[in-house]
C-alpha cells in the first residue's frame, strides 16, 4: 500500500505542480487558448488558483517525505478534492462535458486523503 500511495502522491504532485505553475506564471491571455475557463475569472484569481495548486503539490510530498507535520499531506489532498469539485462545477456551468481528467484527479486525491488519514 505504501508504494501505491507514493505513486499516487508523485503523479498528483507532478500534475498539480505543472498546472499550478502554468497558471501562476503565465498571463491569463496566454492561458485562454488552452484553458478557456480562465475568461470567467480575474487574472488574480487564476494566479491564486495556480499558487494554491503548487502549494498543494508540495504538501502532498514534503510532509510525508520529511516526517514533519505529516497532517499537511491529507489536508493538501482534501484541498485538491475541493479544487476539483470547483473545477467540475465551472466546467459544467460552461457546458463543457469533457470531465474525465477532473474526475480522475478528484478520485486520486480522495484516495490519498482517506488513506493518509487512516494512517497508511
Amino acid at each position: 500500500m505504501t508504494i501505491a500511495l507514493w505513486i499516487v502522491s508523485g503523479l498528483l504532485a507532478a500534475a498539480y505542480l505543472m498546472a499550478g505553475a502554468t497558471k501562476a506564471f503565465q498571463s491569463r491571455e496566454s492561458l485562454q487558448p488552452k484553458m478557456a475557463y480562465v475568461e470567467d475569472f480575474s487574472a488574480g484569481t487564476v494566479k491564486a488558483i495556480g499558487a494554491l495548486e503548487v502549494l498543494a503539490a508540495l504538501g502532498l510530498i514534503l510532509p510525508e517525505a520529511t516526517g514533519i507535520l505529516t497532517w499537511l499531506t491529507p489536508t493538501a489532498a482534501i484541498g485538491l478534492v475541493l479544487v476539483q469539485i470547483g473545477a467540475i462545477t465551472v466546467h459544467l456551468r460552461r457546458g463543457e462535458t469533457k470531465l474525465a481528467m477532473n474526475v480522475v484527479l478528484l478520485l486520486a486525491a480522495a484516495f490519498l486523503a482517506v488513506s493518509r488519514l487512516l494512517g497508511f
